[in-house]
């Protein structure tokens, strides 16, 4: 995936990925997003079983099952997404150190300072996170 690549968000998955991060406060949220060409279509919401506000860990049979039904619909796993609840939506190191999924954006949407939504996309080229551009369509 190179830096010039662009996700597109439907407003409708925003929304979940939104109401996913402030259900999951004080911890992290994660998921999975699927689509086609960048447009992402589809949020795989999973258990962060760190149950931690510093790190995530998805739960293994959800991840499975969540990659099944994306072939099933002949969707791309476009992006890993988890959320930030009182950071800004950068990599941290934690992030970069457990990038380990090839071809994938990884989006962080955060919550802080002020509770509203913010989200970033990465791609993480030599080791070195480089932001995409996100978009949020109305379907």
């Amino acid at each position: 995936m190179h830096k010039d690549f662009k996700l597109t968000i439907a407003r409708s998955v925003w929304a979940e990925l939104a109401v996913a991060a402030e259900k999951a406060v004080p911890n992290e949220a994660c998921g999975l997003l699927a689509g086609r060409d960048g447009n992402v279509m589809k949020f795989y919401p999973m258990t962060n079983i760190d149950a931690s506000p510093e790190h995530f860990s998805m739960k293994p049979e959800e991840q499975f099952a969540a990659v099944k039904d994306m072939r099933r619909m002949e969707l791309q796993m476009l992006a890993i997404w988890h959320s930030h609840p009182s950071t800004p939506p950068r990599m941290s190191a934690e992030d970069l150190r457990l990038a380990f999924t090839p071809d994938v954006a990884y989006v962080i949407l955060s919550l802080a300072p002020d509770a509203i939504p913010q989200c970033r996309a990465f791609v993480i080229n030599s080791g070195i996170p480089q932001s995409v551009e996100v978009v949020i369509t109305n379907e």
